[in-house]
């Protein structure tokens, strides 16, 4: 079963930025598309970046701002976030793309607020 570990979540004021990063087990890393989602509170989750096939994208409301990348050889996937606002505030997961695998990590908590 694929293990998925989120880290680099914070506490930021608007418009500073976090790096998160999530790595991967398992020998299959590199077949798959990876996605980045997030929780809000009282929200469904949603998805707010892939990356599938050397192709990214973006939902609309982190277009421009948030940039997603991947190491194959680190099996790890990550989410720069620049100009954070406090709408980003969510726990953040990543999952592979687009089927999810059933388990998911314990995600990372971000929250943009001054």
């Amino acid at each position: 079963q694929v293990q998925l570990v989120e880290s680099g979540g914070g506490l930021v004021q608007p418009g500073g930025s976090l790096r998160l990063s999530c790595a991967a087990s398992g020998s299959t890393f590199s077949l798959y598309g990876m996605g980045w989602y997030r929780q809000a509170p009282g929200k469904q989750r949603e998805l707010v970046a892939s990356i599938s096939g050397g192709r990214t994208n973006y939902a609309d409301s982190v277009k421009g701002r948030f940039s997603i990348s991947r190491d194959n050889a680190k099996n790890t996937v990550y989410l720069q976030m620049n100009s954070l606002k406090p709408e980003d505030t969510a726990v953040y997961y990543c999952n592979r793309f687009p089927i999810s695998y059933s388990n998911w990590g314990q995600g990372t908590q971000v929250t943009v607020s001054s």
